[in-house]
C-alpha cells in the first residue's frame, strides 16, 4: 500500500480546484454575453418589410413604415444595411474674404512653369528609360568583372528589370499629370 503525506502534495492540488470553481460559477454569465452579441443584429434592424401601394396603383416595397403601408410577414427576410446617418457630402467651404487671390496672369505663368518643369521632367526620365532598356540588351546585359558567380549576375539583372519598370511608372506619372494641366 502507498501513503503519501501531506507535505509532498504539490501546491496546484489546491488551486485548480479553484479555478474549476471560478469558470463553473462565470459560465452563466458568460453565455448570457454571448447570447446577447449574437442577437443584437436582429434587435438592430427590425427586418420589416412594407407594402406601399401608390395614389396611381404602383406598388412600393420599403423598409420604413408609412402611412397607408402594410408589413409583411417574410420569415426569411434578410434585414437591410443600417442607413448612414449625416450629409452624404461635407458642406463647401467659403473661403474668408480677407484670403489672398491670385491674378490670373500670374496663375497663367505658373501653370506654364510648371508645364515646362514636368516636360524637362519627361524627357530626362525617358532618357534615363531608353539608357536603362539599352543596358538591359533585351534580359541578357553583359556580364560585370566582379560578377563570376552567377547569383551576383542574377541579382543585377533583376535590379535591372526593377530599375526599369520604376522608371515606365514614372514616364507614366509624367504624362498624366502634364495631362492633366491646363
Amino acid at each position: 500500500m502507498l501513503y503519501i503525506r501531506a507535505e509532498y502534495i504539490h501546491p496546484w492540488n489546491t488551486v485548480i480546484p479553484k479555478l474549476i470553481v471560478m469558470t463553473t460559477r462565470r459560465l452563466p454569465l458568460l453565455s448570457l454575453m454571448l447570447l446577447c452579441v449574437c442577437r443584437a443584429p436582429a434587435a438592430w434592424a427590425d427586418g420589416v418589410v412594407y407594402k406601399c401601394v401608390e395614389p396611381n396603383g404602383s406598388v412600393l416595397f420599403t423598409d420604413t413604415g408609412r402611412a397607408g403601408c402594410k408589413p409583411l410577414d417574410l420569415p426569411d427576410a434578410i434585414p437591410a444595411p443600417p442607413r448612414k446617418s449625416g450629409p452624404a457630402r461635407p458642406a463647401p467651404t467659403v473661403s474668408p474674404a480677407a484670403f489672398p487671390r491670385v491674378d490670373s496672369a500670374a496663375q497663367r505663368a505658373r501653370d506654364s512653369d510648371r508645364r515646362e518643369i514636368l516636360e524637362d521632367e519627361l524627357r530626362s526620365e525617358e532618357k534615363k528609360l531608353a539608357d536603362l532598356r539599352r543596358d538591359f540588351n533585351g534580359g541578357e546585359p553583359e556580364r560585370n568583372g566582379n560578377e563570376r558567380n552567377y547569383a551576383k549576375y542574377q541579382e543585377r539583372v533583376a535590379q535591372m528589370r526593377d530599375d526599369i519598370a520604376r522608371a515606365e511608372k514614372n514616364v507614366e506619372a509624367l504624362k498624366r499629370e502634364i495631362g492633366n494641366t491646363k
